[in-house]
């Protein structure tokens, strides 16, 4: 099985080109080809020689994975699903607004952590991305040379896949990689401590955190990795860290009507955000099969919203994008596994 050229580092990709016998600055090159010009083809590496390219191929593989399909919505925004296997695919959704295009990323097939509102949840985990695979997300699309933004907020749970996710993160915010300031990349987790710090320690990335409940026991009822991972020790963990300049933490709060959207969860949101300087995005609930919850009024949206602004809680509601086409938040789920 041939090595994947796609997700190396420049000193990686140099000892690939010498092993086939190319001068050592072939690996330049190829980190220049892939992801500065972001070429799909190692035949269009017109710098390198014919000779050279056919070495390369012979034992390295580009691994770009193409996307089988794209959906678009009524808005704009587009789905795209990357096949795995016979059996498991991805799906990346582009997200157009005015002049950004806002790429949203899975880490995995599937998921393990059982989010009971969330449709990757539900299908159980079917495997780790590559870093290979993470980043066809960003090169294989339409849109690869116009995205300005990504978040980490598709299909799996980031910091279970930390160290590709990481790897994936460094080419794209290197000067020799895509070049990005980490100011335009968020990752969203549920909070997975044993890696989160990791994750603070070696990156400037935005950090957005899956909460849904300021109390533990309800919390837990929506989110079985809060038993493991209590949002308490995750919220003293970020008191540690710096979030008044560069880097922000929003905390992601998804409303179910009657469940978590009263004056008694804002306030005692409130009082577990005390001290931290945050944001946090209010979600409407995207209905999904036998799912038991019902989307929030956008009244009851609006007055909890209003409530931790008038305590000092920036928040804001997010706009639902892609819904029709199963894209929207918590829809994400390969729905083509079911149908072959």
């Amino acid at each position: 099985m041939r090595e994947t050229l796609l997700g190396k580092t420049p000193g990686e990709l140099r000892e690939a080109a010498l092993k086939v016998g190319l001068p050592a600055y072939a690996g330049k090159q190829l980190a220049e080809w892939m992801y500065g010009r972001k070429v799909g083809d190692i035949d269009l590496m017109t710098n390198i020689s014919k000779a050279g390219r056919e070495k390369l191929k012979d034992e390295f593989d580009l691994g770009l994975v193409l996307p089988s399909a794209c959906q678009e919505s009524v808005d704009g925004t587009r789905k795209y699903l990357f096949p795995l296997d016979e059996d498991n695919a991805v799906e990346a959704v582009m997200i157009p607004d005015d002049d950004r295009k806002t790429l949203c990323v899975s880490s995995q097939a599937g998921c393990k952590m059982g989010c009971k509102f969330c449709m990757t949840g539900r299908q159980g985990f079917h495997g780790q991305l590559s870093p290979a695979m993470i980043l066809s997300q960003f090169l294989a699309i339409e849109e690869a040379h116009e995205l300005t933004n990504a978040v980490f907020m598709g299909m799996g749970e980031p910091l279970d896949n930390l160290d590709n996710v990481l790897r994936a993160i460094e080419v794209l915010t290197s000067d020799w990689g895509f070049g990005w300031s980490p100011k335009r990349i968020t990752l969203s987790t549920i909070g997975v401590l044993p890696n989160l710090r990791k994750f603070l320690d070696s990156t400037r990335c935005h950090l957005a955190v899956s909460l849904h409940s300021p109390f533990p026991e309800e919390r837990a009822e929506l989110m079985p990795v809060q038993k493991a991972w209590p949002v308490n020790d995750v919220i003293e963990l970020l008191h540690e860290y710096d979030f008044t300049g560069q880097r922000r933490v929003s905390f992601e709060y998804t409303m179910f009507y009657g469940i978590n959207d009263d004056k008694r969860h804002a306030d005692a949101l409130v009082r577990l955000l005390k001290g931290l300087e945050c944001r946090v995005n209010l979600i409407r609930f995207h209905r999904i099969p036998d799912a038991p919850f019902e989307p929030s009024p956008q009244i009851v949206m609006e007055k909890f919203r209003d409530r931790l602004s008038n305590q000092g809680i920036t928040c804001t509601i997010r706009a639902s994008r892609g819904e029709d086409i199963m894209a929207a938040c918590g829809m994400l789920a390969g729905e083509h596994r079911k149908r072959q």
